[in-house]
């Protein structure tokens, strides 16, 4: 019999000389690691103490510039909100970002996050960051994002600020998001939201449903925004108490 078992066990084994066979079982193994994160993507945070807000911007733009003294100005006020401010961690407006968050004495080691990817252009994470993650990959990364995020703020950018921004917009489009408000700000984004209702919805052959294009929230100034974040914010407390 036991002689019978280690038969059985010798032909399992799979040569790597075997191309063919080694494919299958490296495709087997790949298959159920993605059912494991899957499984796991499932879960989501129970209730935090602060309301958070990721805002998604573009890392080239200088310190003083008059967008990122703007951004800077938001965050402080989202943040005096009792609001935790997120961003990628790196330069421009993310450091912006970090830095208004930073400004508000609240005794919370988290009030000013980033959730940085690992690049070989860009630098360290910035130095108002309180409190850093690290992903190797943007895959994980932006999944961290709408983890971690009760609202989102896009502000200008450049191809990686639109890929967050697309992502949040599908996410909340299959409703696999939800409640959370993606607020657009910017005439760049309001040309973007009209570029789609142009060519998604014309006549020829609907792409997408109308009201996909009332998902992101434009608008154009600070004012609005807090606006936004406020009346999202009143509605995450009472649930929350609730």
């Amino acid at each position: 019999m036991e002689e019978k078992d280690q038969r059985a066990s010798a032909a399992s084994f799979v040569s790597l000389t075997d191309e063919e066979s080694t494919k299958e079982v490296v495709a087997s193994v790949i298959g159920g690691l993605w059912e494991a994160v899957n499984e796991l993507t499932r879960l989501r945070p129970s209730k935090r103490e602060r309301y958070h807000v990721s805002i998604f911007g573009s890392a080239r733009v200088e310190q003083g510039n008059e967008y990122y003294n703007a951004v800077r100005d938001l965050a402080r006020a989202l943040a005096e909100m009792d609001c935790n401010i997120i961003t990628g961690g790196g330069p421009g407006m993310m450091q912006a970002a970090n830095e208004g968050a930073a400004e508000v004495d609240s005794g919370y080691l988290d009030r000013s996050v980033g959730i940085r990817v690992d690049l070989p252009f860009e630098q360290d994470v910035n130095p108002f960051v309180q409190s850093a993650f690290e992903h190797k990959t943007f895959f994980t990364r932006l999944h961290h994002f709408v983890l971690a995020s009760d609202a989102f703020i896009v502000v200008p950018g450049g191809i990686g600020t639109v890929l967050e921004a697309m992502m949040v917009w599908q996410l909340l489009q299959v409703r696999h998001v939800t409640k959370t408000p993606l607020v657009f700000v910017g005439e760049m984004w309001e040309e973007l939201v009209a570029w789609g209702r142009k060519y998604m919805l014309d006549e020829r052959g609907q792409l997408a449903s109308p009201e996909d294009f009332d998902i992101p929230i434009c608008v154009r100034t600070a004012g609005e925004v807090i606006e936004v974040i406020s009346k999202s914010r009143n509605q995450w407390l009472t649930e929350r108490q609730g």
